[in-house]
C-alpha cells in the first residue's frame, strides 16, 4: 500500500519515475559510507572491470537532470557495506527524488506533503517542527558548533553521556558533534517530528554552501518519531567544488587506512554541462514501514532481512 501511495503522490505532481543502474564504475567516496565492490569479467574486460553496487541512485539521477529530465523520482534497492542493526540493513529500499526550481526549504514542505498523503488513515502524523542545526545544539546543549571549540564538546560528552568511545580525543570536531547528536540529541526527541536544517560546512556532502552570519551547508534531515528518516540537499552544481570534495573525502578515507574509491567523472561532466537549480532528498522506505506499522526493527519491515538471506 505504501508503495502504491508513493507512486500516486508523484503521479499527481507530474514527477517522472525512473530506473537507473545498480552497478556503477564509481562508488561513493563519503567516508561515512562503504560501497560493496564487485567486478565484471567478460567481453571487453577479460582482465576484470572493478564495479560497485550503488549506495544511492543520486549520481545517475543527476546525470538525467543535466539531460533535462525534469522532476524525477526512484524507488529501489541500494546497498551499503557494514550497516546492520535495529535500523540498518546492508540492502534496503530508498525513495529518492529531485525537484528543479525548489530550494531545500520548499522541498521540506513537499516531504511533509508526501508523508501526509502516504500515512493518511494508517498512523498518526503531524507536520514536523523546523529548527536549524545551530539552534538545536544551542537549545539542548548550550554549545555553538560554529564558535565553540572541540574541548567544549569533549567536556560536554564526558559530563553528560554514560560512555564515550575510546580513541576519540585526537579526532576533529565532527566526531564529537556526531556523537552528541546520536547519543544526546536524538534520544531526547522522543516522539517529536523535527526537520533539522543548515549544517556545518564540514558536513556539506553534496549540498550547496551559503554564507550568512556563518558558512552553512544547505541540507536537512527529518526525524520522525525520533527516528532519522530523510536526508536532503539544495544540490551543489559546481563541478570544480564537487571535484574538490571528492578528493577531500578520498584523502580522509586514506588517512584512516581505508581504500580510496573511484570518483564519478561522469557526474562531474554532467555538472559541467549544467545541472538545473534543484533540491533532492532520500527517504528510507523500510524505516517508513517501521514507523507506519509500529515495528520494532527494520528486519520486521522486510520480507527477507539480512539474517534470512
Amino acid at each position: 500500500m505504501l508503495m502504491a501511495r508513493i507512486r500516486s503522490f508523484f503521479l499527481h505532481r507530474d514527477v517522472l519515475e525512473v530506473d537507473t543502474p545498480v552497478l556503477s564504475r564509481s562508488g561513493t567516496v563519503d567516508p561515512a559510507i562503504e560501497s560493496f565492490r564487485t567486478s565484471y569479467s567478460g567481453p571487453g574486460h577479460t582482465d576484470q572491470l572493478p564495479l560497485y553496487l550503488h549506495t544511492s541512485p543520486e549520481f545517475f539521477m543527476k546525470r538525467l537532470l543535466a539531460a533535462d529530465s525534469g522532476a524525477i523520482y526512484q524507488l529501489g534497492h541500494v546497498f551499503r557495506n557494514g550497516e546492520a542493526g535495529v535500523r540498518h540493513n546492508p540492502e534496503f529500499m530508498l525513495l529518492e527524488w529531485y525537484q528543479p526550481g525548489m530550494d531545500h526549504h520548499q522541498l521540506m514542505s513537499e516531504v511533509d506533503d508526501l508523508l501526509k498523503w502516504v500515512l493518511d488513515d494508517i498512523c498518526v502524523y503531524s507536520t514536523p517542527e523546523r529548527v536549524s542545526y545551530r539552534q538545536w545544539f544551542l537549545d539542548e546543549t548550550g554549545l555553538d558548533p560554529w564558535t565553540d571549540d572541540i574541548a567544549s564538546f569533549r567536556s560536554f560528552a564526558y559530563r553528560q553521556l554514560t560512555s564515550v568511545p575510546t580513541g576519540m580525543d585526537d579526532d576533529g570536531l565532527d566526531v564529537w558533534l556526531d556523537l552528541i547528536v546520536s547519543h544526546w540529541l536524538e534520544p531526547r526527541l522522543g516522539d517529536r517530528n523535527l526537520f533539522v536544517y543548515g549544517y556545518p560546512l564540514s558536513q556539506a556532502s553534496l549540498a550547496r554552501v551559503r554564507i550568512d552570519e556563518v558558512a552553512v551547508a544547505d541540507r536537512f534531515e527529518l526525524y520522525l518519531k525520533g527516528m532519522e528518516l530523510v536526508n536532503g540537499y539544495y544540490e551543489l552544481a559546481d563541478p570544480v567544488e564537487q571535484h574538490r570534495r571528492f578528493e577531500s573525502d578520498n584523502a580522509i578515507r586514506q588517512s584512516s587506512g581505508r581504500q580510496s574509491v573511484n570518483m564519478d567523472h561522469c557526474l562531474l561532466s554532467a555538472l559541467d554541462a549544467g545541472l538545473p537549480d534543484c533540491s533532492g532528498v532520500a527517504l528510507g522506505f523500510d524505516r517508513l514501514v517501521m514507523l507506519a506499522a509500529g515495528l520494532p526493527d527494520i528486519a520486521s519491515a522486510m520480507p527477507f532481512g539480512f539474517t534470512r538471506i
